[in-house]
């Protein structure tokens, strides 16, 4: 009996281990719980390595006493802020959070503090904190549970405005606050269902210019009266619904300078005299969106970008020179982050290229001299293997032409078919633009893919018109799009229209399970990264903060005909039309699109069948944003385009 029992616990311990060895992956985060999916080869280690090794750095504003420049990047698990005192210079590490962290110097000190934002988790509930570099103490300015986003500064750094839920966890109310005392919170302005952004503080320091945005095709402006409490409504230069990119006050305070589609396709600038109400348009000619704007606030120059089909053109003006336009030559890239320098000599700003990592610049204004200030490492790849793509265009069902950029492998020989990956930004209005990610180069150099970003239908940056075409009942043409570039990729001879993927974050991931869907036999495997399979369980459960904009975006889901059209569409109600093979990725803590989508698009498909790999992380939210994380996460998705698309 007792030998008996011995062989019986020896058999079950053997089987224990065995299976604990089949299913461990020591190259997996603690924090990730995975199915189905295998463990993480060395080759796919090793071949990924210097790709996640590669680094970026962000402009993040001038030092007030000019010496040097903030920057993010990430030396270790998340990015941190930097100081980088001349160009070229050594990254001097300011931050040491174990989340990422967001912040600037406060205007004018002369001791270097900083006001920092840092949520937990990727729960998106940013928390404030002061860094008193002076006494080497780190602040916790907030509640530690609400989410509060930092807006305006008053000029001398005293006070800053900060949008809050604290007051019912939903409303972004908007409080002035002191950015050295502790739960300072003032309330200015309790917004009651709307959601109003603080772009600038008057030199004065009297008066708040806010915007009032209700969906991204419409928005309003107002001079808010900072000590009476008082809103007054800015006129537009229509009747019409209006976008409002940006605003920004004049130094002297008579004029604010507005970025609008008023009367146009496009976001122009313009400068609103307060007293006389005359509108003075000062891009006219440049037909793209006006997208980043600064202005000088000494000497009152304007600085301001345009998207230009996805690349960046940068512009100075001033009133002083009745409004005349200088370009500055740049290379080719995505300009953001736009800001003078203290002595107004210099501008600032990120510069992020296709073909190289993003970094900070600055420019000379008297010369146009353009200066890199940091040089992140590539892990030891050769940045001239990085590929630049080309723009191509493709008609969908309609006969409209989509915009897409197409990097081919350099790998590719010719006569050869190349399996394809299509990556579809989120938003939905957001615009895929040319920047470098380590993936794209990865997927091209070491995959053998042809990489597709197309901007479908809805996407910003073409125009108000092109931007309204996938909305609410609309919502599957963009979808329709993915069919009209499935029908150009089989027309192209080094394309296999046999092996394609498609890949997508957010609406991104929704938009994966739509093609999925709608075109199940002509996709062989399906990536989604937080996305959504269902807008009315979505609304149920986003962000209470977040309901009332996505409604405006995608529609109202309490409306019958609304809610029956997300009961046609959703991803979730046609499982049985997918033939694909599907990963699913997903933070726990995502406030924008809840896990819930991902438990249950995994579950149904599972339901029917089929395998899903999923990656379900505990740190993380709306996206992996720690390196170990992310690294697994890359792995993962290079295991599953190798098998399901048969690459070597």
């Amino acid at each position: 009996m007792i030998r008996r029992a011995l062989k019986i616990w020896l058999v079950s311990v053997l089987t224990c281990s065995f299976a604990f060895a089949a299913d461990a992956d020591p190259r997996k985060p603690a924090a990730i719980q995975t199915q189905d999916v295998p463990v993480v080869s060395a080759e796919i280690v090793a071949k990924l390595s210097q790709y996640q090794n590669t680094r970026a750095a962000a402009f993040r504003g001038w030092a007030p006493d000019g010496n040097g420049m903030l920057i993010a990047t990430r030396f270790g698990n998340a990015a941190q802020l930097h100081l980088v005192t001349q160009p070229g210079g050594r990254r001097e590490q300011l931050t040491f959070f174990d989340e990422p962290v967001a912040g600037r110097f406060l205007p004018h000190v002369s001791d270097g503090a900083l006001l920092l934002s840092v949520d937990r988790g990727g729960n998106e509930n940013a928390q404030l904190w002061l860094l008193d570099r002076k006494n080497f103490q780190t602040k916790l300015l907030s509640d530690g549970k609400s989410r509060n986003l930092v807006q305006a500064w008053n000029r001398d750094g005293s006070a800053v405005i900060v949008a809050s839920n604290r007051r019912n966890g939903k409303d972004m109310d908007l409080y002035r606050v002191n950015p050295r005392k502790p739960d300072s919170f003032e309330l200015l302005m309790a917004v009651n269902g709307q959601t109003w952004q603080a772009d600038d503080w008057s030199n004065d320091g009297k008066r708040l210019v806010l915007r009032h945005y209700v969906s991204i095709n419409e928005s309003y402006a107002g001079l808010f009266d900072v000590e009476k409490q008082q809103l007054t409504e800015l006129p537009l230069p229509t009747s019409d619904k209006v976008a409002i990119g940006q605003l920004a006050f004049s130094p002297d305070g008579r004029s604010v300078y507005v970025t609008t589609d008023a009367d146009s396709e496009f976001l122009r600038l313009a400068r609103l005299d307060l007293a006389t109400k005359k509108w003075t348009w000062l891009s006219d000619g440049l037909n793209w969106d006006v997208d980043d704007l600064t202005v000088d606030r000494t000497h009152g120059t304007v600085a301001f970008a345009i998207n230009d089909n996805g690349k960046s053109r940068v512009f100075l003006s001033s009133e002083k020179t009745n409004d005349r336009r200088i370009e500055f030559r740049l290379p080719q890239g995505v300009v953001s982050g736009l800001e003078f320098s203290p002595d107004s000599k210099s501008l600032g700003f990120t510069l992020a290229r296709a073909e190289a990592p993003a970094e900070a610049y600055s420019l000379q204004l008297s010369n146009g001299e353009l200066t890199r200030w940091t040089f992140s490492e590539v892990g030891g790849l050769d940045p001239a293997s990085f590929v630049d793509p080309t723009l191509i265009e493709f008609p969908s069902f309609d006969g409209r032409k989509i915009p897409a950029f197409y990097f081919k492998p350099r790998t590719a020989k010719e006569g050869e078919k190349r399996p394809v990956i299509i990556s579809i930004h989120g938003g939905p209005e957001g615009q895929y633009r040319p920047t470098f990610t380590a993936g794209t180069q990865f997927w091209a150099n070491e995959l053998g893919l042809a990489v597709l970003h197309p901007n479908v239908r809805g996407s910003a940056g073409y125009g108000k018109t092109y931007l309204k075409l996938d909305n609410a009942e609309k919502r599957e043409d963009s979808v329709k799009d993915i069919g009209g570039l499935l029908d150009w990729i089989k027309e192209q001879p080094d394309l296999d229209p046999s092996r394609v993927a498609v890949i997508g974050g957010s609406y991104g991931g929704y938009m994966v399970l739509a093609t999925l869907t709608n075109f199940g036999d002509r996709i062989k495997a399906g990536i989604d990264i937080v996305g959504i399979c269902n807008f009315i369980t979505f609304m149920e459960k986003t962000a209470a903060y977040r309901v009332d904009l996505r409604r405006a975006e995608y529609g109202d889901e309490r409306k019958p005909e609304m809610r029956a059209v997300f009961d046609r569409i959703a991803p979730l109600h046609n499982t049985d039309k997918i033939k694909s093979e599907l990963l699913v990725i997903h933070g726990r803590n995502d406030p924008r699109v809840p896990f819930f989508e991902a438990e249950q698009i995994a579950a149904k498909v599972r339901a029917g069948g089929r395998s899903v790999w999923t990656v379900f992380a505990d740190n993380e939210g709306h996206g992996f944003a720690k390196k170990e994380n992310a690294d697994y996460q890359r792995a993962v998705e290079a295991m599953f385009l190798k098998k399901h698309l048969g690459l070597k």
